[in-house]
């Protein structure tokens, strides 16, 4: 029997998703790691799209378009799912922040930048929708897992049945590189206390939580003690990371 999570102490008339492996959430002290490790992206990116017109395609619940909304002149927040696009324009609510449902290769409105984080790895034919994105902003951010270090030593995949195609470095950028005249590539990795926990691992300590049987009470506690800068982007180590983020230029 699989646990299922549901989002809590939501807004008065925001419904509460569930977690489905297909996105990350908010609000789900168990998945607080995968929310942490996105949200720090987009933070990033908030410094860098001030003023601008933006468009945060696979939007999801909306904390990503939230996020941009702070520094951005107007965000877009574009979603195919009918729930996430429910709870995104329930919760997400200011003048400058707004949402469509609508799928993300139809979009064809001009934007000063494109944001597209986590999704690549689901698409069909992500050549083609990456070509769209170049036709309608100057700069594009797009990031996806490491497959190196996302799935196991060997493999083509991960697990995760919602994704279609997992990327090395040189793949990633191959995908990319013909579609834009600049692509810069960062690896986002751990820092601070998730390091530490790094460390930790390479020292035997699952074996340890495991014995003394602390496993769920040590990780009912660390894990939503995760914070964004706990993660850190850096064009250091890309085959290490985490995750790839690509900042492509027209």
């Amino acid at each position: 029997m699989t646990d299922t999570y549901v989002q809590s102490n939501q807004p008065e008339g925001v419904p509460a998703l569930e977690l489905t492996g297909e996105r990350t959430l908010p609000d789900v002290p168990e998945e607080n790691y995968w929310y942490r490790r996105h949200l720090v992206v987009y933070e990033w990116i908030a410094e860098r799209v001030k003023g601008l017109k933006v468009v945060d395609l696979a939007c999801g619940e909306g904390y990503g378009s939230g996020v941009l909304g702070r520094s951005a002149a107007e965000v877009i927040g574009v979603d195919a799912n009918p729930e996430a696009f429910e709870h995104a324009s329930a919760k997400y609510t200011s003048e400058n922040v707004s949402f469509r449902r609508e799928l993300v290769e139809s979009f064809k409105e001009p934007r000063d930048a494109v944001v597209f984080l986590q999704t690549i790895e689901h698409v069909q034919d992500p050549d083609s929708l990456v070509a769209g994105f170049a036709e309608i902003a100057p700069v594009s951010y797009i990031s996806t897992p490491n497959l190196l270090t996302l799935a196991p030593e060997g493999a083509e995949k991960s697990d995760n049945p919602w994704h279609i195609k997992e990327y090395r470095l040189e793949e990633y950028r191959a995908l990319l590189e013909p579609h834009f005249s600049r692509v810069e590539i960062l690896g986002l990795h751990h820092a601070r206390k998730l390091k530490v926990h790094e460390l930790a691992l390479s020292l035997g300590w699952d074996r340890v939580h495991k014995g003394l049987g602390l496993s769920k009470r040590f990780y009912d506690r660390f894990t939503p003690a995760i914070d964004a800068s706990d993660f850190r982007l850096s064009d250091n180590d890309l085959e290490g990371s985490l995750d790839f983020l690509a900042v492509c230029h027209v």
